[in-house]
């Protein structure tokens, strides 16, 4: 769970969240003093637009600020935003409004221009107007050569970008380079040097403390367990002697020197700018060479509007823009800004003066941070927050473990909360209810489909014929498992979820716009044809000839891999294939994940048939990302994050882009697919929606050809509101995933 991967995917959802900043009409005025209490698990206090880094942070971000973009219910940018832009929405019209209007215009040469006129009316909750230089000052700090956060707008096409962030690289990195025999002092001191590694050294025996301390405090080890034991549960081998600075060197060994991926990915709570003293000293850049001393292609264009022009289209683009829009004058300095000097609020390669306001966020949204402690963030209303403002005057977010948050609203200590919500959970929520429902007297529950879904990755280069991960063999191989596999799909998510999750048949989240839909007229169940190409099922079919029906198209896919089939059963398998194979599940090593039956009732299907599949129920999580990043595991299963944005470049793309180094994670699959490559780059270089659908349809085909993935569910989110406390025709109407209660926070009122 403290893998590459998860840390990905905390990364992109974080990135979704800095669109998710209040839109709709609001307005309002008056507040009761009484406090709006939210349950929220638990904080890591990087409350700043900049460097927020889990969700939970981000939303104390998104209370305080406002993005320059915002996202309709479907996840579609708004671009009339100060204007006002009406969309329709499950049968009702709603008007989004933002920050400022966006006019997209592509040139004769290729390249795109953003223009961005803003509002005049807007101010900081401090009273400082928000202005276009607010917003150039924001897009440098998320473009500085040393910015380290989780935005990525800096890697996106814009015109001179790649000239300014040259020549320049973060004192750490550099220092981390060289190594600890470095004896050329030309870029730092010997007395730096010697406290860089120091301090390094113990933010690395903290490190390892906090993973020791995590595992006891969860349960994985007892009270008292020795380094060894918990390192062990994370996935090292140790000494029974070793000490947290031994486990710290063995993960040093392990990430092979990349000290910055080894705090991201191993963390336990608290990562690398938290553990070492000195890292805001060692984070700033040095001159290593020639750099442009602006972006070309951001711009000033008036006293209210800017531009940014990106030298290729980019669909994916569009959502990166829509920064979050810090005060320049209390994240920055004023002085500092100039842009005729090519200033810009700080001083190239120094953010000292953002990370400094990273616990106490400012801003123009509908609230004002005032503080956090003994684990409550509190809010007080924005009164000059430009949709009106908040008729609650106080919200407090509150720590919460996720099995004391339904109890929180029943007893009447949180108003808002969103519990995992599973079948047990459900029947909790309608027994506090006098109608016996999920929504009712005492609790109100709003679910949403979650950004993400479940799935069943198979490796194409572990699980293959012949060495050749795209032969028709290979892929029959593959095949035949996902055929068994989906078939046990049903039965292991209606038990896991019961109503809260659905299964699904394409590698893609069921929220996104380009998923295929059940009434299209192409739509098909995963994996439900045989090696000929007809259908395994029939609707009269029961149980047990489904099961059947699944064996026998199994056993022709694994004849078609070259496997000896006779007497129905498979007896031999071909070069490079294998009678037996290992699928991993971390299911806390007590069965407990959603596709753990699924995966057992394939074992014992295939058993049946002469294949072994043996399934590993990991007690630690960690142990899969390790195992996969080795290629270690045939078979597995997790669960993906998603974007807005279906852009696939990420997951899918073959080329070296898309290898571990550059956070990719199509080492994963092993995919590699000429066709499949062309169709993503044709999707993300096209800004037309109806296009892109067509062109994404035929990536998923060409996935689910491939056999590498067998989607499985699409779960539930809940938010609950006390019905009792919380004034429901006052909560955001229409929630989706795309737009929460959160939106609208300024016209929630408390009974």
């Amino acid at each position: 769970m403290k893998k590459r991967l998860a840390l990905l995917l905390a990364l992109v959802m974080v990135c979704v969240s800095v669109l998710a900043s209040c839109g709709g009409a609001g307005g309002g005025s008056g507040s009761g003093d009484k406090p709006l209490v939210v349950g929220y698990s638990n904080f890591s206090s990087k409350f700043s637009p900049f460097f927020a880094e889990t969700a939970y942070d981000q939303d104390v971000a998104t209370m305080t600020s406002v993005a320059l973009l915002n996202t309709d219910r479907l996840g579609a940018i708004v671009e009339k935003g100060k204007t006002g832009e009406t969309r329709e929405y499950n049968g009702t019209d709603y008007t989004y409004y933002g920050p400022a209007d966006l006019t997209i215009t592509t040139n004769d040469d290729g390249t795109v221009d953003y223009d961005f006129e803003l509002r005049d009316d807007m101010t900081f909750s401090d009273g400082e107007p928000l202005t276009v230089d607010d917003v150039i000052f924001s897009m440098y700090v998320l473009c500085d050569p040393t910015y380290d956060g989780s935005s990525t707008l800096f890697a996106q096409p814009i015109k001179g970008m790649e000239e300014y962030r040259s020549g320049m690289t973060a004192l750490f990195d550099l220092m981390a380079e060289a190594g600890r025999d470095n004896t050329d002092f030309s870029l730092w001191t010997e007395e730096e040097q010697t406290k860089f590694w120091t301090d390094l050294d113990a933010a690395g025996a903290a490190l390892a403390q906090s993973i020791v301390d995590y595992c006891i405090a969860n349960g994985y080890n007892e009270e008292g367990a020795s380094v060894a034991e918990c390192a062990a549960n994370w996935g090292y081998e140790l000494d029974p002697a070793a000490t947290v600075e031994d486990f710290y060197n063995e993960m040093v060994t392990a990430y092979e020197g990349d000290y910055k991926t080894l705090f991201d990915t191993e963390k336990a709570d608290a990562g690398l700018a938290d553990l070492m003293e000195s890292y805001d000293d060692f984070s700033k850049g040095v001159a290593t060479g020639e750099s442009a001393p602006n972006i070309e292609g951001i711009q000033k264009t008036g006293d209210n509007s800017l531009r940014v022009t990106l030298t290729e289209t980019d669909a994916t683009a569009i959502y990166q823009l829509g920064v979050p829009i810090a005060p320049l004058h209390y994240y920055g300095d004023k002085e500092k800004f100039n842009i005729d000097n090519n200033q810009f609020g700080f001083d190239k390669g120094d953010l000292s003066s953002v990370r400094a306001k990273t616990t106490e966020p400012m801003g123009a949204g509908p609230y004002k941070f005032v503080k956090f402690e003994n684990g409550v963030v509190s809010f007080e209303a924005n009164d000059s927050y430009y949709l009106g403002a908040p008729k609650t005057k106080n919200v407090q977010f509150l720590e919460s473990q996720d099995q004391d948050k339904l109890n929180g609203v029943i007893t009447g200590t949180i108003d808002i909360t969103d519990p995992s919500y599973s079948v047990d959970t459900a029947k909790a929520i309608s027994a506090e209810n006098s109608n016996g429902e999920v929504t009712g007297d005492k609790i109100t529950t709003d679910t949403v489909n979650n950004l993400g879904y479940g799935y069943l990755g198979i490796s194409a280069k572990s699980v293959n014929v012949g060495g050749d991960p795209a032969s028709d063999a290979s892929k029959s191989l593959r095949k035949a498992f996902a055929t068994v596999f989906s078939r046990y799909r049903d039965v292991t998510v209606d038990s896991y979820y019961g109503e809260t999750a659905s299964v699904i048949n394409y590698p893609i989240s069921d929220t996104s716009w380009a998923a295929p839909q059940k009434t299209d007229a192409d739509y098909a169940i995963a994996f439900s044809k045989d090696v000929d190409g007809n259908d395994i099922y029939t609707s009269d079919m029961t149980d047990e000839q489904k099961d059947e029906a699944a064996l026998n198209a199994a056993l022709g896919f694994f004849e078609k891999a070259g496997y000896t089939v006779a007497d129905g059963k498979v007896t031999a398998a071909p070069d490079g294939a294998r009678m037996d194979y290992e699928v991993w599940i971390p299911a806390d090593g007590s069965g407990d994940h959603p596709s753990f039956m699924m995966l057992n009732l394939a074992s014992d299907a295939l058993k049946k048939i002469g294949i072994t599949l043996n399934v590993k129920d990991l007690a630690n999580s960690s142990d899969l990302w390790t195992g996969i990043e080795a290629d270690q595991v045939p078979m597995w299963c997790a669960a993906w994050g998603a974007t807005p944005d279906p852009d696939m470049y990420q997951v899918y793309y073959s080329g070296v882009e898309s290898g571990k180094e550059a956070g990719g994670s199509n080492y994963m699959y092993d995919i590699a697919d000429p066709e499949l490559d062309q169709l993503i780059m044709d999707a993300r270089t096209n800004t037309d929606q109806a296009y892109r659908k067509a062109v994404y349809k035929s990536c998923l085909d060409i996935i689910i050809d491939w056999a590498v993935e067998v989607p499985v569910y699409q779960r539930q989110n809940a938010i609950i509101f006390s019905t009792e406390r919380v004034n429901m025709d006052t909560v955001t109407p229409d929630i989706t995933t795309y737009y929460g209660w959160l939106n609208e926070i300024q016209n929630i009122e408390l009974n």
